[in-house]
């Protein structure tokens, strides 16, 4: 399987380079995962909600870009589906009978555009709180370790 996460911006925080290239490593033994950085937009102090709009546009329309054929592709989002880990590890597990490909796209600090959202096969959520984009990427990452982990009954702290 080929895990693909795409996101705006680049990592910025030692620490969470660190974090991700963990999982990197520790993800190899089950999936190859390739991560796709796309510019993130400037946002003017004191935006108008449409020059927001325009700007997740403009970064959903390079996030769409990097979607490839043939693939699941998962909108990380606040309003999106709460699963358990064992819940996400199912999902992964369903859509590879499937898909050999799935995509998971993360938004910059204004979120998804509507046109990502709705390319979107599933839409997920970690819960209602916001997580700046560099860290959901880490959390996101160590959930999907989690879910290999529990397909392949090994163990990992609950």
């Amino acid at each position: 399987m080929t895990i693909t996460i795409i996101c705006a911006g680049k990592i910025k925080e030692k620490y969470f380079s660190a974090a991700i290239d963990e999982y990197k490593k520790r993800l190899s033994r089950f999936a190859k995962l390739e991560i796709a950085e796309i510019p993130d937009e400037k946002i003017p102090e004191n935006a108008s909600p449409r020059e927001e709009e325009k700007i997740k546009e403009k970064e959903g329309k390079a996030m769409l870009s990097k979607i490839k054929p043939d693939t699941y592709v998962v909108a990380m989002c606040i309003e999106g589906t709460e699963l358990s880990s064992p819940e996400l590890a199912e999902k992964l597990t369903s859509v590879s009978m499937h898909s050999s490909r799935i995509t998971f796209v993360i938004g910059g600090s204004l979120g998804l555009s509507d046109e990502v959202k709705r390319r979107a096969d599933m839409r997920l959520s970690f819960g209602r709180i916001t997580l700046p984009h560099q860290l959901m990427r880490v959390v996101l990452l160590e959930q999907i370790y989690r879910a290999f982990k529990i397909n392949n009954n090994e163990s990992y702290h609950k």
